[in-house]
């Protein structure tokens, strides 16, 4: 017999909200978004219906990569407010009823950490292993051939100590070596010092890289490589990532938390379905949701799709609960990779799948990647890896039709969207067939359902580009179906279908389904609560 709903935590029937702090609002007139920008928006987040607020890094940083170089894992960068804004921030989301989760970056700190600054003065620091130093090669070049996401070697050389640090993203950003007991105890005493605080639990940056091979092994080529393609690619990261010890790691992190209550760790993970299944760790030690961002990746087909959502629901072990994701800070936007109406259709199965779903800052409003002039680029990511920005991805949010589109008073950091003045949220939400009015509906409706919240996944099949599942949960269940394709499609029921239109894409009337069948037009899709 399934649980009641008010035995479910509040994370497996929630929704959570990133927010990327530059972006989201600017209260202090400087064209940087902070932590006053995000209080005044408060009050929208909690009408659009979200459950809890995810907060990109915030913590003191010469922002290299944008606050993801921390110098201080206890404190809250000057640009964004004070710790007496967050105190007010996390206090706010409370009482509004949300919960607020931190980004944690355990895998590697700024060069300018002061933990690194004394690695770095020498050989015999007692904090020199803290961080992954390596002899030359016999060359005299890199100790492997490990590469940098960011592009080239992942080696760095010291002339002053005569040695490499690794760094798998910028040479700004060393790699902490967690084979050390005395990194883990700091960094579980500043996971400590959040939860003391109050915060409702952690999403953990690039989680599956905390471990590398403890023999520092050349990674093999990757026979799949195409010329042009970043250097990461060249090989398979099979000695620099994913390595076993990391779900100790892990373990360890679950210890910390685990008598703090309902706190939710997150672990963010780009691997296969099969590899990423296994951060849910065994008996409770893993991650509560290793992120799934398989909608991000898959070809936007219905085949594709409906292979995907089985291969995971498939993979998931009991007491698995499963997560989707359709865009974050460093992926192109829903709307500009599929298209505004395929990006509706997506709404819906974020919205309706089983398991936890993450929305991305805007993309209710259908925000998409924005160009940005040579002289505008940001992201050091391009300027290393030409084609390569985020920054596009990171634009202002935009809240009005006003000057800077309502998030600032001044120009902001990146350019805004040349269509803000129509795709914002204060118009987008007197119009009906908006994208905001859509997730406004998707959210309200998937609330009042249990079966959309907790119910089981009970897949209907594919028929061209139409795909039909089912949620059911204590005898009650909800029918979606989503057409893909560009032809209007008609699902005939095996049973007896009857019950109510809650949601159509395309805005068809709500009503009655006394047939077995349903006509669903082409790029449309209709959610309906079965009798």
């Amino acid at each position: 017999m399934q649980k009641e709903l008010e035995e479910y935590r509040w994370w497996q029937k929630g929704i959570i909200y990133q927010v990327y702090p530059r972006s989201f609002k600017d209260a202090s007139g400087d064209g940087t978004g902070d932590l006053q920008g995000i209080m005044q928006k408060l009050d929208y987040l909690a009408w659009l219906g979200v459950d809890a607020v995810w907060v990109s890094p915030i913590y003191p940083s010469p922002m290299d990569d944008f606050g993801y170089d921390i110098t201080d894992y206890t404190g809250i960068e000057p640009l964004f407010g004070s710790m007496q804004d967050f105190d007010e921030l996390l206090h706010l989301i409370h009482q509004k009823g949300m919960k607020l989760i931190l980004d944690l970056v355990p895998n590697h700190t700024s060069y300018l950490h002061p933990w690194f600054k004394e690695s770095r003065s020498s050989r015999d620091n007692p904090r020199r292993d803290w961080y992954i130093w390596r002899d030359p090669a016999p060359d005299g070049g890199p100790p492997n051939n490990w590469q940098s996401v960011f592009g080239g070697s992942g080696w760095e050389w010291d002339e002053e100590t005569g040695q490499y640090y690794y760094h798998a993203f910028l040479k700004e950003q060393p790699d902490l070596n967690w084979r050390n007991p005395d990194v883990k105890k700091a960094m579980f005493d500043v996971m400590r010092f959040w939860l003391e605080k109050g915060v409702d639990g952690f999403r953990v940056d690039v989680i599956w890289h905390l471990m590398k091979d403890h023999l520092f092994r050349d990674n093999p080529p990757n026979p799949d490589y195409i010329e042009g393609e970043p250097d990461i690619k060249r090989y398979l990261n099979a000695y620099s990532e994913d390595q076993p010890g990391v779900h100790d790691i892990i373990a360890g992190m679950r210890k910390v938390m685990d008598p703090y209550g309902e706190r939710l760790l997150i672990g963010e993970i780009y691997l296969p379905i099969g590899r990423l299944v296994t951060y849910y760790g065994k008996e409770g030690a893993g991650v509560h949701l290793p992120f799934n961002f398989q909608l991000i990746q898959v070809a936007w087909d219905a085949e594709s799709i409906y292979a995907l959502v089985n291969e995971y629901e498939g993979s998931l072990l009991p007491g698995n609960w499963p997560n989707w994701v359709l865009g974050n800070h460093d992926k192109d936007r829903v709307l500009s990779r599929i298209g505004e109406q395929q990006a509706r259709l997506a709404a819906v199965l974020l919205l309706t799948l089983r398991g936890t779903p993450t929305m991305y800052y805007g993309d209710e409003i259908g925000m998409h990647d924005v160009h940005i002039p040579p002289e505008r680029i940001q992201d050091p990511k391009e300027l290393t890896m030409p084609g390569y920005s985020r920054d596009p991805q990171r634009t202002p949010m935009q809240w009005s039709n006003a000057a800077y589109a309502g998030f600032s008073e001044t120009e902001p950091w990146l350019p805004l969207a040349d269509d803000y003045q129509a795709r914002n949220v204060e118009t987008e939400k007197e119009a009906a067939g908006s994208m905001l009015s859509l997730y406004k509906r998707l959210i309200e409706v998937r609330k009042q359902e249990p079966a959309l919240q907790v119910g089981d996944f009970i897949p209907l099949g594919l028929q061209g580009q139409l795909m039909v599942f089912k949620r059911i949960h204590n005898g009650a269940g909800v029918l979606v179906a989503i057409n893909f394709g560009k032809e209007k499609a008609v699902y005939q029921s095996e049973t007896k279908l009857q019950g109510e239109i809650l949601i159509s894409v395309s805005g068809k009337p709500e009503g009655r389904l006394v047939a077995d069948s349903i006509s669903i037009e082409g790029e449309d899709a209709v959610v309906v609560r079965l009798d």
